[in-house]
């Protein structure tokens, strides 16, 4: 999970502006949105993800807390945290979250020095990927 084993990265910037347990939800949210981290896919615990990154138990299991109430992943005592089904069918982003990604997004960039013009582009080159 964060590149020591098999599966996909997860990675803090301590320096970034964005907190530590929202860059592991946004980048574990796309994992899984993605299917990346299919269904069913086992996380690791929250000690282990936080000793693996540096960081406390409570930003992980935050981070965790936030991707279980957006029906992302489901723990169960004894069978560890996995990746829930995704809803069926076509879903609506929530207008609220889409802001918060994009303010963290402009954010980060502008952190780095990028300007408007270069914030835009980005996400352009982005949205043509996908």
């Amino acid at each position: 999970m964060t590149g020591q084993g098999a599966g996909p990265a997860v990675r803090v910037d301590t320096t970034s502006p964005v907190p530590p347990y929202e860059q592991i939800r946004a980048q574990l949210a796309a994992l899984i949105t993605s299917g990346r981290l299919p269904q069913g896919e086992r996380l690791p615990p929250v000690r282990q993800l936080a000793a693996d990154l540096g960081l406390a138990a409570g930003t992980v299991a935050r981070a965790y807390r936030e991707l279980e109430s957006a029906s992302l992943i489901q723990t169960r005592r004894g069978a560890g945290t996995k990746v829930a089904p995704l809803p069926a069918g076509p879903s609506h982003p929530d207008p609220d979250h889409l802001a918060l990604l994009a303010r963290e997004f402009t954010r980060t960039a502008r952190a780095l020095g990028a300007t408007d013009t270069e914030v835009l582009q980005a996400v352009k080159e982005a949205l043509a990927e996908s």
